[in-house]
């Protein structure tokens, strides 16, 4: 109750501020309030939140920001009637707060707090419940900072975020946002920009303050974004380096190194857009070759000129899986550390041994609210391989049977942003069953539903 009420004066208190602040970022690091110091308008606590002044010359800043999220979800048949089943539903709810200090140009500090709870989920993950954390805390060291060139050397618990979020991701989707300790050099000159990372993935656990990286799962890499190419536009190339002790496939467990190369093209005009991504994967696993690999597209085209401004869009997608137990190669797809609802909010299954194909229609049914619509069709890439969640668990073996169908979904969601604060997203999704799912498990359709409400401040 106590913090309803918060949350509602925080509201009013919000509602009072014309839109004179930049947008807020899926990455909160990289918003910039220095504008502020040369800002005359009248203060009031918003601004000052965004804008402390900690010396006369107002070079020396902090800033504070947060968003709470709360949703409410309710599934029938969840993982296709298989487990334990909840029949009320499960309320997940998130904070972050972060403070931001800046000491001039050349030094910053970036501080940021997680709490992720689970009410009456069932045997809830370290994906939907992390209690209380520092989910975030670094420095950066700008050996250069102009503005088309930059030179900044990174060190500290911090997210990382790539092109489309098909490999490294935050993982906004799911409760607990994910993290990495690392070490990241990031240069950018005109319309190249690049960076080199080592890092160590943040283990989440079920207490506070007692989330810790792990040499067990390494994780580096490089990764450049080339701008204002003819033509094409934009185009990315990146390579990662991954490695962990402990890894299971449908074709045995032990200890994998893997390496990812790929290329991303993407870009938007007036009516289109377009997003295109081709990576190969090769290394080792327990006794085996890695030799892995996924190609995929998006396109969109949006009508501008008629009522609602319908967006027709097309995603398609071939990701490899494993050819044959027992040889000495290992083809399923690894997709890192992707965002958490790849195929839809449902975050049914994950991108590893997979034909998917992906309609959908999307309506501006007013200034602040959409209306989407998808449907994808899945099939396993092969027979002999099995299904995996969005982190590569095995969810079903490939020697149930021999077909390849898993599914058809359908999902739809109507979000409304009433303005820059609030978001909220209605939702829900049906995956039919295929003869896969029904040859594998209890084989029954899921039905999915959820609210959420997010206040960014």
């Amino acid at each position: 109750m106590k913090n309803t009420i918060l949350i509602v004066i925080l509201l009013i208190s919000l509602s009072c501020f014309g839109q004179q602040y930049p947008d807020f970022k899926s990455l909160r690091y990289d918003e910039n309030y220095s504008f502020l110091k040369s800002d005359t308008t009248t203060d009031n606590w918003y601004k000052t939140m965004k804008f402390l002044p900690l010396s006369a010359s107002k070079e020396n800043y902090i800033s504070f920001g947060g968003s709470i999220r709360y949703q409410y979800f309710y599934a029938e048949n969840e993982n296709w009637g298989d487990g334990p089943q909840d029949s009320d539903g499960y309320v997940l709810s998130r904070y972050l707060f972060h403070a931001d200090f800046h000491a001039g140009n050349f030094f910053r500090a970036f501080v940021q707090t997680q709490s992720s709870l689970a009410d009456s989920r069932i045997d809830p993950s370290p994906v939907d419940q992390n209690p209380l954390e520092v989910h975030q805390a670094f420095a950066d060291f700008n050996f250069i900072n102009e503005k088309n060139h930059k030179l900044i050397l990174r060190a500290g618990r911090q997210e990382l975020t790539y092109g489309s979020q098909r490999l490294v991701a935050m993982r906004d989707g799911p409760n607990n946002r994910q993290s990495f300790d690392a070490v990241k050099l990031i240069t950018s000159k005109d319309n190249v920009s690049a960076d080199f990372f080592y890092s160590h993935f943040v283990v989440a656990h079920d207490g506070i303050f007692d989330d810790n990286s792990t040499p067990e799962r390494q994780f580096w890499g490089s990764y450049f974004v080339i701008n204002k190419v003819p033509i094409i536009k934009n185009i990315d190339v990146y390579y990662f380096g991954y490695e962990r002790t402990k890894a299971t496939f449908n074709d045995g467990a032990g200890k994998e190194e893997r390496h990812s190369v790929g290329t991303r093209i993407w870009g938007k005009t007036e009516n289109w857009r377009y997003d295109g991504e081709a990576l190969y994967q090769f290394g080792d696993f327990a006794s085996k070759d890695i030799s892995a690999w996924t190609a995929s597209i998006n396109l969109g085209y949006r009508f501008n000129e008629i009522k609602f401004h319908p967006e027709l869009s097309f995603k398609a997608e071939a990701i490899s899986g494993d050819k044959q137990m027992g040889d000495n190669q290992l083809q399923t797809f690894n997709p890192l550390f992707p965002r958490g609802g790849y195929f839809g909010l449902a975050s049914i299954i994950g991108p590893s041994n997979l034909l998917d194909f992906h309609p959908g229609i999307s309506l501006e049914l007013s200034k602040n609210i959409d209306w989407v619509i998808d449907y994808d069709m899945f099939w396993r890439y092969s027979s002999n391989d099995g299904i995996y969640g969005p982190n590569t668990f095995l969810i079903y073996p490939g020697d149930t049977t021999t077909s390849k169908k898993i599914g058809n979904q359908l999902e739809t969601e109507v979000i409304w942003q009433p303005n820059p604060y609030l978001y909220f997203r209605f939702e829900s999704t049906w995956f039919n069953a295929g003869d896969y799912i029904k040859a594998s498990g209890t084989g029954k359709d899921i039905f999915f539903a959820g609210i959420t409400m997010q206040l960014n401040f």
